[in-house]
């Protein structure tokens, strides 16, 4: 394998003495991973957007990050802050989330609002600049996940004024998002959180979760445990499926509730005849439970003893959306959540499986005790198996798979994850995609912060 792994999370969880609250307000920090003839060359550095550059000058927070804002001088400043929220310009650009290799071959890092999107270079690291949509239109917030081929990037901009979602499209080389469709909300005060979607062949499924988005909680100068949302259950939970190509919404049916971060992957079931009917999404579902949002304190990720078990229960939650008019969807585990320790997140496939039938998925499980998924998880769906990976006192972050040239089987490649140890260490560690065994490891000079989702930009 010939390549870099980049893998982007929030690295900088202070500015001088001041501690930040929660895991997500970290400032960015870009790791890489370069493979050239059985060496491997790694390097970090900090994204420079303009909330880690205006924290660095002025020694203080100065714009509004997942829970922190800024301290303010007196109300009238406090107003003037919330007169430039409406416009976004208070909102940070901090591109913490993940990071992505557009089809023309720009890097971009992202976070959930638009102005967080800012283009990188893969080799030395450098922040370049912010990638401006050349589109009207508008809103402040996308979703963190986009879906991104060499042929297209797909992403759902969230309507807070008039609940629903945008559903858009940019093709390789401009920076011109178009409408391929919108949905509107069934229920609710403000759009459920879309943090990531999946995607078959040809269709786009729209989730509408009960955790909302809420101004009134983006207003407060200090957060509540659910932070920019809130949890209505009242108003229920539906999955909307809208056809790629002509923008139709084929199907929006109601579901059980759910919370999740990340779907893992979706595709079209077909009958005998070769008609499809009916969507299967699988996501990473913490069991219609939102307090795994407060869970990610840092106060509460740093102060584990090592006994109590304080992770929320996960598993693979399987969606079954019918095509045929019903207005009720299922949801259900894909495999016996205990097959990886009832914690499930961060999850990776083999790419060219995207939207389409698959059956294995890795991702980040739960050996317990513990506060925080601790595992590295081969997920058989066919079989309901799961084999894990462990070794005591570490935190692995997402498995990234990246499929051998030429590869046969879905599973036939490597599986990279950084593990962070409790005594302040870290080591690149490579598994292979089919036995799941070790490869190899390469012990990094420094620790590394603990970090969220990657991309692979083969060497050309």
């Amino acid at each position: 394998q010939k390549g870099t792994y980049l893998r982007n999370g929030p690295g900088l969880w202070h500015i001088e003495d001041y501690n930040f609250r929660h895991l997500f307000d970290g400032y960015a920090t870009l790791v890489k991973l370069q493979f050239e003839n059985g060496r491997l060359i790694a390097g970090h550095r900090q994204v420079e957007s303009e909330a880690y550059k205006a924290a660095r000058k002025n020694k203080k927070v100065c714009f509004r990050e997942f829970s922190e804002v800024p301290k303010y001088e007196n109300f009238m400043a406090y107003v003037g802050d919330i007169a430039k929220l409406f416009s976004g310009a208070s909102l940070t650009d901090n591109a913490n989330t993940g990071v992505v290799k557009l089809g023309d071959g720009r890097v971009v890092c992202l976070t959930e609002t638009q102005k967080g999107s800012l283009v990188i270079d893969p080799n030395s690291l450098e922040t370049l600049g912010r990638l401006e949509y050349s589109d009207s239109l508008g809103g402040l917030i996308h979703s963190a996940h986009p879906i991104v081929t060499d042929a297209e990037f797909l992403t759902l901009l969230p309507d807070l004024v008039n609940p629903g979602y945008l559903v858009v499209r940019m093709e390789p080389g401009t920076n011109e998002r178009k409408v391929i469709g919108r949905v509107n909300c069934r229920k609710g005060p403000a759009p459920g959180w879309v943090h990531s979607f999946p995607v078959t062949e040809h269709y786009v499924v729209v989730p509408e979760m009960p955790l909302r988005y809420c101004a009134q909680n983006l207003l407060r100068a200090e957060p509540t445990p659910l932070y920019k949302f809130e949890w209505h259950p009242e108003s229920k939970a539906f999955l909307h499926v809208m056809c790629k190509a002509s923008g139709k919404i084929v199907a929006s049916v109601e579901v059980p509730l759910f919370v999740t971060f990340h779907f893992i992957n979706a595709y079209e079931e077909e009958d005998e005849d070769g008609r499809v009917t009916a969507i299967i999404a699988d996501c990473c579902e913490h069991n219609a439970d939102a307090t795994i949002l407060d869970q990610l304190r840092l106060q509460n990720l740093r102060s584990f003893n090592g006994k109590d078990d304080l992770l929320p229960d996960a598993r693979v939650g399987r969606f079954t959306i019918p095509l045929d008019g019903s207005p009720y969807g299922k949801l259900e585990s894909a495999l016996e959540p205990d097959e990886h320790g009832r914690g499930m997140d961060m999850c990776s496939i083999n790419p060219t499986k995207l939207g389409k039938k698959y059956r294995y998925a890795y991702a980040c499980g739960a050996q317990r005790p513990c506060h925080f998924p601790n595992t590295l998880t081969k997920l058989d769906l066919v079989k309901k198996k799961a084999k894990n990976w462990h070794e005591a006192g570490t935190v692995p972050s997402e498995p990234f798979f990246v499929a051998r040239p030429g590869a046969t089987e879905e599973d036939d490649g490597v599986v990279i994850s950084l593990i962070s140890e409790k005594n302040g260490n870290g080591y690149a560690l490579l598994l292979d995609g089919s036995t799941f065994e070790e490869i190899a490891r390469a012990k990094l000079p420094y620790g590394l912060p603990y970090g969220l989702h990657g991309c692979w930009v083969p060497k050309e």
